[in-house]
C-alpha cells in the first residue's frame, strides 16, 4: 500500500513540474486600451517565479482642457494551456490623478485610489515577444469630482518585448 501511495505522489509531482510554466524575467511594452479614458499605457512585467509576476501600468493622458495619470500595480498567478498560450489572473490595485478645465474658468482636480481585478490570455512567441488580451474592471474611490465607488471596465490589447 505504501508503495502505490508513494508512486502515486511522484507521478502527481512530475505531472506538475511537466505543466510548470517558463515565463520571461522581464517584459516591457504596451497595453493599448480604454482604461477609463487614460489611453495606451507603458507596461513592464517582472516574474517572481515560475508562474507569477508583478504587472506595472503607467497611463497618461493630456489635452487642450484635460490631463491625467493614472498608475497600476497587480500580482498576477500564469498557467499553460498549450504550447506558448497561458492564461493569467491577479488583483492590485493603484492611484492616479486629473485635472479638467470646463472653459467657464472652473477647474476639477481629483486624486483617486482604485483596486482592480485581471484575467487575460497571451501568446509567447518563439521570438522575445508576448501578446495579450486582459479584462481588467476596476472599483475607484475619489472625492466629489470623480464618481466615488465607480466601476469600470477594462478591456486592452498588450504587446510587450521579453528580456
Amino acid at each position: 500500500m505504501k508503495t502505490y501511495f508513494i508512486t502515486g505522489i511522484l507521478v502527481f509531482i512530475a505531472s506538475i513540474s511537466l505543466n510548470a510554466q517558463d515565463i520571461s524575467k522581464n517584459a516591457l511594452g504596451l497595453r493599448l486600451g480604454g482604461n477609463d479614458g487614460f489611453g495606451a499605457e507603458v507596461s513592464y512585467q517582472h516574474a517572481l517565479s515560475e508562474n507569477k509576476r508583478l504587472e506595472f501600468d503607467l497611463g497618461w493622458r493630456d489635452g487642450k482642457n484635460y490631463d491625467g495619470f493614472k498608475l497600476a500595480a497587480l500580482h498576477q498567478w500564469v498557467w499553460n494551456i498549450e504550447d506558448g498560450f497561458n492564461w493569467y489572473a491577479g488583483a492590485g490595485g493603484g492611484l492616479g490623478s486629473y485635472s479638467f478645465n470646463n472653459n467657464n474658468g472652473n477647474d476639477y482636480t481629483d486624486t483617486f485610489a482604485f483596486i482592480a481585478g485581471d484575467i487575460g490570455i497571451e501568446y509567447n512567441f518563439d521570438i522575445p515577444l508576448l501578446i495579450s488580451l486582459d479584462f481588467r474592471p476596476e472599483i475607484g474611490f475619489g472625492n466629489e469630482t470623480y464618481d466615488n465607488n465607480d466601476l469600470d471596465f477594462d478591456i486592452a490589447l498588450g504587446i510587450r518585448y521579453q528580456f
